[in-house]
């Protein structure tokens, strides 16, 4: 039976640095205009304490989320050592195309994952290249589609990218700004014979009955500025209750499918939206199992490199995969889980054994 495996990962980090220091000049407001009670001190050291978040990067205004991708992806097929002419898939995740610096316009026309084919120099007419927006989670939901194509045997090898510049539809006078980054993560998903490897299981959900609109598009707090330019916006109580409830709920369906043991599991490569968050979402999904978490289970890149959606998880893993996050690694035999949540409300997990 045919499996699918990812054979190679690779990551473009922006090289603009933003500490949070360099909040401490903002004007942040409450959603109705009115002024903060609090300094703006009070309000980055709290902000550290919850998300985690020290700095963050941002992309040079030369480069688009396009660009971003492209730089991730020539890594990976690197690493994977393929004939880039060989890839039948490039699935790109992103949540609001190509947004130039000081823009107010998404630009998503040619899609984001045809303008990769074009600078990675792909001639084939079949390598079929195409976007998903579903979120935070589009990254892990394209792994999860490139393995259904090569489950029904039309594709062999997949290039799967997830990339995003949120630096630049953020609203600089509302605090949620902070969280936000840019950056690319890809890798490739290739076909394989060994049955005892690859991606075991996975599980995809979509809440929208009363979750659709937790992430949504808005105005500006500041009463005063255009009311034509929208920004990224989201109901943070709301989100970190759905996300506590749901997201262990759906990392369980997947791991009870794959027939793998909770105590096997090694790693947990979850999406970096706040690290608190993340702690409880890994603490009650081992409590699920009436167990403890483990030490050293969850990687963590948010502290350094702020939440960059769909790149989060990919960036991740190429850290840990190259050595480059203390105290973790991977090796052969290792189950690890990935597991996303965003804007949908969307939610997703793979089961994945090295």
């Amino acid at each position: 039976m045919i499996s699918s495996k990812i054979t190679g990962t690779g990551a473009f980090i922006p090289s603009v640095k933003k500490e949070n220091k360099e909040f401490l000049k903002e004007d942040f407001l409450n959603e109705d205009g009115s002024s903060f009670n609090a300094k703006n001190d009070e309000i980055i050291e709290k902000f550290k304490a919850i998300t985690g978040i020290e700095e963050r990067r941002y992309a040079k205004p030369e480069l688009n989320t396009s660009d971003l991708a492209y730089l991730a992806s020539k890594k990976a097929i690197e690493d994977a050592n393929v004939n880039a002419e060989e890839l039948d898939y490039i699935i790109l995740a992103h949540n609001f195309g190509d947004v130039k610096q000081g823009a107010i316009q998404s630009d998503i026309l040619p899609s984001l994952a045809t303008r990769v084919k074009y600078k990675l120099g792909i001639e084939n007419p079949n390598c079929v290249a195409y976007d998903i927006l579903f979120g935070c989670p589009g990254w892990v939901e394209g792994v999860i589609q490139a393995q259904a194509f090569i489950k029904a045997g039309i594709a062999k090898k997949c290039l799967v990218i997830g990339a995003e510049t949120l630096s630049r539809v953020v609203d600089k006078f509302d605090r949620d700004s902070m969280i936000f980054s840019d950056g690319a993560g890809a890798c490739i998903v290739e076909a394989t014979e060994e049955n005892d490897s690859g991606i075991l299981s996975h599980a995809t959900q979509t809440f929208a009955k009363e979750e659709a609109y937790y992430l949504f598009y808005g105005e500006s707090f500041n009463k005063q500025a255009d009311k034509d330019i929208r920004y990224i916006k989201m109901l943070g109580r709301k989100i970190y209750e759905f996300a506590l409830i749901n997201v262990p709920k759906a990392m369980k369906i997947a791991l009870d499918k794959s027939g793998v043991s909770i105590d096997d599991v090694k790693k947990v490569f979850i999406h970096q939206a706040n690290e608190k968050m993340d702690e409880q979402i890994i603490k009650r999904f081992f409590r699920l199992y009436k167990k403890k978490v483990p030490k050293d289970i969850m990687p963590m890149s948010i502290h350094k490199l702020g939440n960059s959606s769909v790149a989060t998880v990919p960036t991740l893993l190429d850290l840990v995969k190259k050595g480059e996050i203390e105290n973790h690694e991977i090796n052969k035999g290792d189950v690890v889980i990935f597991a996303s949540v965003g804007a949908g409300m969307n939610l997703n997990a793979i089961v994945y054994k090295y």
